[in-house]
């Protein structure tokens, strides 16, 4: 029986010539096949990585306190709230939709949480279940609303966005904010874990990941499917190890007498093991489970999925009902930080950062395509920014500017993909 032998991929043409001509002849095709993929869609988040390593370098040459442990202790706590938000974000593009109430939705769960706590001397556990099943509620009355009514999700969550506003004005009436001092709850953003307990979730974190490359590469070949080559698994693998472990050692304080990183020695911050902890999560759900299959097939054809068998308004009003939970854990940690539930937090300003974090990222506006993973990389992309530009003093002008600018090449890359992936059949 004759063996047929796949045709090489571009990538590796272009490896091959590299290897018979030298890596500088080669410099060309490999430019062009790198510009192919990035049109495509197929080089994943390596803009966003490589886009994230020039904001550090810059700002660190501008300001060499940008890359010290205090400075990205201060950042983790500063995307706490963008990051958790972003994650119900992309699950709602991820389905093709948008949720523009996702702020309101934040702000109100953080003032039933004071409400709770300071008006009526509720215990905090009780108060942290009462703000979080009313986010999740009104993400599901929200999706209802979209999925058995049928009114466009951009008009019922832009109603949502005026109307869960006032509804918070409501509930801390005239004094517009009510002080939280509740220890348990200040502790999520005030706390940092034992140092040990850093070391054991960075190896146990790069061992997941590189559990995680192996299973699937082994798989995909089992399967008869392409899968990446056995050395860029092995690279990707080091490289995450290497960065959880250096970060660690820096918020450990291992390096806490070099000239760039400080004295700082606290450790990880609790809340950024929040965010981590509920990335990983949505992760694993969105691409292991069937209800994260069931998202990306509505996303990308919600007729086709009917067709499949899949209750297409059931997965709808869930994935809004999560992005309200999403949203009221962030009203929590946004709580936690302030030490306050306040009206003085724009809520339009929270959700167009959610869902710029979301885009930049890499998760496509048009549904069927994304990864969760993505709202941790641009919540990262937008506090860098930000955590940079008052390093050096700019104002909040510049700040919405570069955002503005950051937000639209990502969109347009996106736009770009699209087009490649239709031009090549695979939409």
């Amino acid at each position: 029986m004759a063996t047929v032998t796949p045709e090489p991929s571009a990538l590796e043409e272009a490896v091959q010539e590299a290897r018979r001509r030298g890596l500088a002849s080669a410099f060309p095709t490999l430019a062009r096949v790198g510009w192919q993929r990035l049109r495509s869609g197929e080089l994943g988040s390596l803009p966003v990585i490589v886009a994230l390593t020039i904001i550090w370098a810059y700002f660190q040459a501008k300001q060499d306190v940008f890359l010290s442990a205090r400075n990205l202790s201060n950042l983790i706590l500063q995307i706490g709230v963008t990051g958790t938000i972003a994650v119900g974000i992309v699950l709602v593009l991820m389905l093709g939709e948008i949720d523009l109430s996702v702020g309101s939705v934040m702000i109100l769960s953080s003032a039933l949480l004071a409400w709770g706590v300071v008006n009526h001397n509720w215990a905090w556990y009780w108060a942290i279940i009462f703000a979080v099943v009313s986010g999740a509620a009104i993400g599901a009355l929200q999706g209802a609303w979209f999925a058995v009514i049928g009114v466009p999700s951009f008009v019922v969550t832009l109603a949502g966005l005026l109307g869960w506003q006032g509804v918070q004005q409501h509930v801390l009436g005239s004094t517009g904010t009510v002080n939280v001092f509740e220890p348990h709850i200040s502790a999520i953003t005030d706390s940092y874990l034992p140092h040990v307990w850093g070391w054991i979730l960075a190896i146990a974190a790069a061992g997941l990941y590189a559990l995680t490359r192996f299973l699937e590469a082994i798989r995909r070949h089992r399967a008869g499917l392409p899968a990446q080559p056995l050395a860029v698994v092995v690279v990707r693998t080091a490289a995450v190890a290497a960065i959880a472990l250096v970060v660690t050692a820096i918020l450990n304080g291992q390096f806490k007498n070099h000239w760039v990183f400080g004295d700082y020695t606290s450790g990880i911050p609790t809340a950024g093991v929040i965010l981590l902890g509920l990335v990983i999560f949505f992760a694993w759900v969105t691409t292991r489970t069937r209800f994260g299959r069931y998202i990306l097939a509505v996303g990308g054809n919600a007729e086709a999925a009917r067709r499949a068998g899949i209750n297409v308004k059931l997965i709808r009003i869930s994935v809004f009902m999560l992005a309200g939970f999403l949203a009221a854990v962030a009203g929590l940690i946004q709580t936690s930080r302030l030490a306050a539930a306040s009206l003085a937090i724009n809520p339009g300003q929270v959700t167009l950062e959610a869902i710029a974090a979301a885009v930049i990222g890499g998760t496509s506006l048009f549904g069927g395509r994304g990864s969760v993973w993505s709202a941790l990389l641009g919540a990262l992309v937008i506090g860098s920014v930000g955590n940079g530009l008052d390093l050096i003093g700019q104002g909040p002008d510049v700040k919405l500017m570069v955002e503005g600018a950051i937000l639209l090449l990502a969109v347009t890359l996106d736009a770009v993909a699209r087009r490649g992936r239709a031009a090549a059949g695979r939409l």
